[in-house]
């Protein structure tokens, strides 16, 4: 069995219009999102094997925050095909982790988390900003990851979280 989880980036700021899309930051309740979801993680020992990540500053300043709150130092990847990426891109960025990793984040952005959920485990559900979601994949390979027999065990959302 494979265990992916899937982090949208928490919440950005629109405060600099002059920004392109990819350069926009967290703003600050995205900030606390992204470190009262690295505080979970922490609590309940959840490491990845491996974190996939776009490269938009948002997403990246939100798996930083994470992982620095959750004490983790996982190996990140940085991958421009998350960016703006629809269900199936991210599906075939899945099916690419190497077998020997049991668990992998993938951090990215709507619409395309929510697709690439309904993909996995035909079930759809809405994925605000920060919220974190793990999903059960039934193989023992990435590649297979495609073949609906994944289960979604949890989502949660940063604002359910009690603060520590």
């Amino acid at each position: 069995m494979k265990t992916l989880f899937l982090l949208r980036h928490a919440k950005s700021s629109w405060k600099d219009e002059s920004l392109p899309d990819f350069e926009r930051p967290l703003n600050r309740r995205g900030k606390q999102a992204a470190e009262t979801i690295g505080r979970y993680l922490k609590r309940e020992s959840i490491v990845p094997e491996l974190v996939l990540s776009s490269p938009a500053f948002r997403a990246r300043e939100t798996i930083e925050r994470v992982a620095k709150v959750a004490k983790w130092n996982p190996e990140i990847r940085f991958d421009q095909r998350i960016y703006e990426a629809g269900g199936l891109r991210l599906l075939e960025v899945v099916s690419q982790i190497e077998n020997e990793r049991k668990t992998a984040l993938l951090v990215g952005h709507n619409p395309g988390i929510q697709e690439l959920l309904m993909l996995l485990t035909g079930e759809s559900k809405r994925v605000p900003t920060g919220t974190l979601i793990k999903v059960e994949l039934k193989t023992s390979k990435w590649v297979n990851a495609a073949d609906k027999r994944a289960k979604l065990a949890w989502r949660i959302k940063p604002s359910k979280l009690v603060a520590d």
